[in-house]
């Protein structure tokens, strides 16, 4: 079991009383609650005491406080832009505009993006609840590659197109 998925599940374990904790820290940074603070150290630390590839300190507490907003099913498969792209309009205006805030998305520095992850996946939420939370974690913590966002693209475009599965 790789670091990354240790996170996730521990992040699965979380109480109710935890996640309104995360939720109540969306859009701010891992320094501004003492709270918040300590309770992400408990989840990441011990993890990456003994495991120097758990997800870095940004990413983690991004994908915490993106799990307490929307606790949905750890799928392992079920890649963010795939499911995100089973979730467009049948409407041709309404999926112009579905995939152009897909397309803004994938322009969004990783200090900027949570927001438009909170959007979608509350699209995720609504129509296919499950998501392959380990995937997202590593495909955040490499988001400043290029590539990644290609690969995003492509798994969209392909659920799009509906000529291959993710």
């Amino acid at each position: 079991m790789s670091a990354t998925d240790q996170y996730v599940e521990a992040l699965t374990h979380l109480k109710a009383g935890e996640l309104g904790l995360l939720r109540t820290h969306a859009g701010l940074g891992l320094d501004e609650s003492v709270d918040g603070f300590d309770l992400f150290a408990g989840i990441w630390w011990p993890l990456r005491e003994k495991n120097e590839r758990a997800p870095r300190r940004e990413v983690a507490w991004l994908i915490a406080k993106l799990y307490a907003f929307c606790p949905i099913m750890h799928s392992p498969g079920d890649y963010f832009a795939c499911q995100l792209g089973l979730c467009q309009p049948n409407d041709e205006r309404e999926r112009r505009r579905y995939q152009g805030r897909f397309d803004q998305l994938l322009l969004l520095p990783i200090g900027l993006i949570e927001p438009a992850l909170h959007l979608a996946l509350d699209n995720i939420a609504s129509k296919s609840p499950r998501v392959d939370w380990v995937k997202l974690t590593d495909d955040l913590s490499i988001w400043e590659r290029e590539r990644t966002r290609l690969r995003w693209a492509e798994q969209f475009l392909q659920i799009n197109e509906r000529t291959r599965s993710c």
